[in-house]
């Protein structure tokens, strides 16, 4: 029988069958691993093949096609990216709490389908997108899609969103639980797996940003996003060809009750008295017959401390039970303060993310400006641009897994060979040279084409591609892997789930800096660094540099609260429990007379 000794959010501990196969039964030795992970990787690099090809070529549709302005059009773009990852919570709580992660990924999957399929339909019919027309030209006056049109432009592509936010964190926590925690072997190999998601992720954008980007540019969108829809549905034939091999963690409820809980019982006994020392949490043990394992191998930390005292029972002579809105365990308490511990680290990245916006929309624009010919017949596609990294990356991830990881593993013992949070420094540092580089490459551009009315080649803002793509590969999957490694069980898609919402944030973020920067630097003679439709009357480089600057401040202050949240201690690997049938107590006396029971 598949059984791992866990804890789930609700706080209870018990030997129990984590894992099911696809008709709920107890799993065998056959389910899960790598050939398990392996239809869960493929899923991974279809969807992002599809969604790719759309989200990175999706601002030349809207603002040829569509005939939004340039500046809402990146609005519009970044919005809808943000959506996605924003909508990435939904999918996690889905998950874990009602659907698992394994139908929440099969439904939303054919919910992003349809949008793909609507795309491509108004992409066809004419009668569904505004009169042809050239945005450059300054004779002709564009209409803009409003209307029957504009709803079902944002219709199709909110669906594609709604289907890829819900998906995004199943995929990567679902692979993750084909590994065992309790089995040394296959948790060794979780961190290679996360390597190896990404490598399927680089190599999905890769043929996005290539091949499709390609099929988009020479065939038309309406070709363009039906071959998305084709991706997207091999995606969900590699999941449903998995189905017979996977470990199945069962939903276990809602996961924000026992948060709630948590906080209600802290604000009502906010004026009993804590204990002085976690050195007083392990003094008695009551029996307790329907538990097995004590705090699930949460270790107790002085961190948030106003939370522990939702785990004092008040001293009285009913010994009446308490409402659990009242009284909580030290698993519930212990798991919301790991819940808020990561909050500083998550907002670190989302200005991380505000720069990758920018690689998506103006970049591309960047590119659309510059001279894109490779020989007398072929012009590179300004979107294919963004496969610069992936190309670099699909080298460099297997060298980092093979050659990096095990020099490292050597000098500090760790397993994954540097900690998930010095991988996020890095990515965190190595980014701002991305911004320095694209600010550099803008103002020789727009120099060059005002002053000799000559197009620089499109290969000067290589660099900036090539950076980012460096300090992805240490941030996004460091970050995955920080997030997974601090979550529960019941947790592990939500938890997941909050690494994309900082790329949510992160582009919300981009519309709003873009808004801001236009107000701020416009006046009555003369527009703002962004207002206008032509790269080389506004000022992009300045927007660059802004933030290159924005960047570096964020490191420090990642810095900061990397430091401080390693001063917490990590979760055991080992559950501490006593005997069978007994559970953990807080006890302790105080003026207030209060004792903290019922702890598990």
């Amino acid at each position: 029988m598949d059984a791992e000794t866990r804890q789930n959010f609700k706080g209870d501990s018990v030997l129990a069958v984590v894992s099911v196969d696809w008709r709920g039964k107890p799993c065998k030795p056959k389910h899960g691993g790598m050939k398990a992970a392996v239809f869960v990787l493929g899923i991974q690099a279809f969807e992002i093949m599809a969604i790719a090809a759309v989200g990175n070529n999706l601002i030349t549709y809207v603002f040829n096609e569509m005939h939004f302005p340039l500046s809402k059009s990146a609005n519009i773009v970044t919005n809808f990216v943000g959506t996605i990852f924003l909508l990435s919570l939904l999918g996690g709580f889905l998950s874990d709490s009602y659907l698992g992660s394994f139908w929440t990924m099969l439904i939303f999957g054919f919910v992003e389908l349809s949008g793909f399929i609507l795309l491509a339909v108004q992409a066809h019919l004419p009668q569904l997108r505004p009169p042809q027309c050239s945005m450059m030209s300054k004779e002709e006056h564009c209409m803009e899609a409003r209307g029957f049109k504009a709803t079902i432009f944002f219709i199709a592509l909110y669906l594609v969103a709604l289907g890829s936010g819900c998906l995004k964190p199943n995929m990567i926590a679902h692979g993750a639980d084909q590994f065992r925690k309790d089995d040394p072997k296959q948790s060794r190999k979780l961190s290679t797996y996360f390597n190896t998601a990404y490598f399927s992720f680089c190599v999905g954008e890769l043929i996005a940003l290539t091949l499709l980007v390609w099929v988009q540019t020479r065939s038309g969108m309406d070709v363009g996003f039906g071959v998305s829809a084709a991706a997207m549905a091999m995606a969900l034939i590699s999941l449903i060809s998995g189905m017979l091999f996977y470990r199945n963690k069962p939903p276990q409820g809602s996961i924000f009750t026992p948060i709630a809980r948590v906080f209600v019982a802290a604000i009502t006994k906010r004026k009993q008295v804590c204990p002085s020392s976690s050195e007083m949490l392990r003094q008695c043990r009551n029996n307790a017959p329907d538990r097995l394992v004590v705090g699930g191998g949460l270790r107790h930390t002085d961190k948030f401390r106003f939370l522990d005292k939702a785990c004092i029972k008040v001293q009285d002579d009913s010994n009446m039970k308490e409402s659990p809105w009242r009284l909580c365990t030290i698993t519930e308490v212990e798991q919301v303060k790991i819940i808020l511990s990561v909050i500083p680290i998550f907002a670190c990245t989302i200005i991380f993310n505000t720069v990758l916006a920018q690689l998506q929309t103006f970049s591309v624009q960047q590119g659309s400006a510059m001279n894109t010919q490779l020989t007398k017949s072929f012009h590179i596609p300004p979107a294919s641009l963004q496969s610069i990294p992936y190309i670099i990356l699909i080298v460099l991830v297997p060298l980092y897994e093979i050659c990096f990881v095990p020099l490292a593993r050597r000098l500090t013992g760790k397993e994954s060979g540097i900690t998930p949070l010095q991988r996020i420094g890095i990515g965190l540092c190595t980014v701002t040279f991305s911004m320095v580089a694209a600010a550099l490459v803008e103002k020789k551009r727009r120099e060059v084409a005002i002053g000799s009315d000559k197009l620089l080649s499109v290969f000067w803002i290589a660099p900036q591609f090539l950076i980012f793509g460096l300090s992805e590969m240490f941030t996004a999957v460091g970050l995955i892997e920080f997030f997974y490694k601090q979550s529960s069980a019941g947790m592990q898609s939500f938890l997941t789930a909050m690494t994309y919402c900082s790329y949510s944030f992160g582009f919300f973020l981009s519309s709003l800096l873009v808004s801001l920067a236009n107000k701020i630097t416009s006046s009555s003679s003369k527009g703002g660094w962004l207002s206008d439709n032509d790269l080389n009357k506004d000022r992009l480089d300045y927007f660059y540099w802004l933030l290159a600057a924005l960047s570096l401040l964020n490191f420090f202050n990642y810095l900061y609260w990397s430091n401080w949240y390693s001063c917490i201690p990590s979760p055991s690997t080992t559950p501490a429990h006593g005997p069978y049938g007994e559970e953990d107590h807080l006890s302790f006396s105080s003026s207030k007379h209060v004792e903290a029971g019922n702890i598990v």
